[in-house]
């Protein structure tokens, strides 16, 4: 048996959008979770140069000389050390820079000729292998008309370890937590899809143990599907029921034929070919009878089948006047009827019904589509002015070999091949008596597509 294709697997699907969607959401929480700490981080240490500007700028004044000086040592002991990474320099044209003895025999690059009336704050490369945090501003002092540029500069080696520090304790969280977080989402997708490997155990003990339902409880997501599977096993059912059915019926309906000739050859009756010709006729209206049936239920099986009432209809009628050029057949009703059922199995229906309304009634036929109004079935009413059928054989007509009129032709199965078919697509016939003509009413109900 060919197997079907696979279209990948559903837990590998449900892995790879929870991975995706995982890596996406820590990689840019992650992005600005550093974005973030990093500014917190830059900023207080921003605040602690600002401090240190301000503590220079409130202990500053001008000598008598017109240079700057401290009135208070600035109280950071690095400022004393050379090269503790953490400087000072006061700057204005003309006059000698005021540096910290922490530069010793450097002096940090200041441009001129601007005046920062508030604070700047930049990166600095200057010195080598030492990158700077400088924060600068220009201040015109009492006493003095020099544009004074206070400036204080720190090592960004501190600043660049915490920030660091931080994102190593950034990755190594986010890691774990997107590990963490695929495994929860693996863990969820195996007891998520677990019902339906429960499900595909279900289907195995059907076809071991002989079960005909699946009745274990199951999740509501996956109730519809299993709906679905036994109500496709009772079709199943249905349909093999039918089989055995029509196999047993057929057997049976030849068993009596078959039984009459074998006896008529054996005592070598002299009507012996007479009996052939009649019993081979009854067993090919058994045969035609039942290969009609079959080929409705699996037309039916196929799926979901449509037909146009009015063009069949028109089709038979033409074929029943060609037979019949003396009756007057008329059409009338809704064109655009259409019904549940394979076209060749309602022009099948249509033609015994007419052909029987044109044989037995006398001279006029009237088809009537929708004669009634009804959401569910297409009722088509076939009226003629014949003698009708009584009451009391209504019933009795639709049996297989029926016949109330043996002085015509026929094998007395078209009704029952009608009633057959029509109950195999989930309609009805029933025989009435017409009012406007005085003869036969066949009503066929046939369901509508959609019903």
């Amino acid at each position: 048996m060919k197997r079907a294709g696979s279209t990948g697997s559903l837990a590998r699907r449900m892995m790879l959008i929870a991975a995706g969607w995982i890596s996406f959401l820590l990689l840019a929480g992650g992005l600005a979770l550093d974005h973030t700490v990093t500014g917190i981080v830059t900023r207080n240490f921003d605040e602690q140069l600002g401090y240190m500007l301000t503590g220079m700028i409130g202990s500053a004044e001008i000598s008598q000389d017109g240079e700057v000086f401290f009135l208070r040592p600035l109280g950071d002991q690095r400022f004393l050390e050379p090269n503790s990474g953490l400087y000072w320099q006061i700057r204005a044209k003309g006059h000698e820079d005021f540096p910290s003895r922490s530069l010793w025999d450097r002096s940090l690059n200041v441009p001129d000729g601007h005046f920062d009336a508030e604070t700047h704050v930049y990166d600095s490369f200057q010195f080598e292998g030492e990158p700077l945090r400088v924060m600068e501003r220009s201040i015109i002092l009492p006493g003095s008309d020099a544009k004074w540029m206070f400036t204080v500069a720190a090592s960004r080696k501190d600043l660049d370890d915490q920030i660091k520090m931080i994102r190593s304790i950034l990755v190594y969280s986010f890691v774990a937590l997107g590990v963490g977080l695929l495994l929860m989402a693996g863990m969820q997708t195996w007891y998520g899809l677990f019902p339906l490997r429960h499900v595909r155990r279900a289907i195995q003990k059907l076809r071991t143990t002989g079960s005909s339902r699946v009745n274990d409880p199951l999740p509501r997501e996956v109730e519809p599907l299993v709906n679905e599977l036994n109500a496709l096993l009772a079709h199943t059912e249905r349909q093999a029921e039918e089989a055995r059915t029509h196999a047993g019926n057929l057997a049976h309906a030849l068993k009596t034929p078959l039984t009459v000739v074998m006896n008529a050859a054996t005592a070598q009756a002299p009507d012996l070919a007479d009996t052939v010709i009649r019993e081979a006729a009854v067993m090919r209206r058994q045969v035609d009878h039942h290969l009609a049936r079959a080929r409705a239920v699996g037309r039916r099986a196929v799926g979901q089948s449509r037909a146009e009432v009015w063009p069949s209809l028109e089709a038979v009628m033409r074929a029943v006047e060609r037979l019949y050029d003396q009756t007057r057949l008329d059409l009338d009703g809704n064109h655009d009827a259409i019904v549940a059922m394979e076209k060749q199995d309602l022009e099948e229906m249509l033609g015994n019904l007419i052909e029987n309304a044109a044989k037995y009634g006398g001279g006029s036929v009237f088809v009537t589509v929708d004669a009634a109004k009804n959401e569910r079935f297409c009722e088509i009413w076939i009226e003629d002015d014949g003698m009708g059928i009584p009451e009391a054989e209504r019933t009795r007509i639709f049996d297989r070999g029926a016949r109330l009129d043996t002085g015509k032709p026929g094998t007395g199965l078209g009704l029952a091949i009608v009633r057959d078919v029509v109950e195999i697509y989930g309609g009805t016939v029933e025989l009435d008596e017409s009012e406007d003509l005085g003869g036969l009413l066949v009503k066929l109900k046939l369901p509508r597509t959609g019903a």
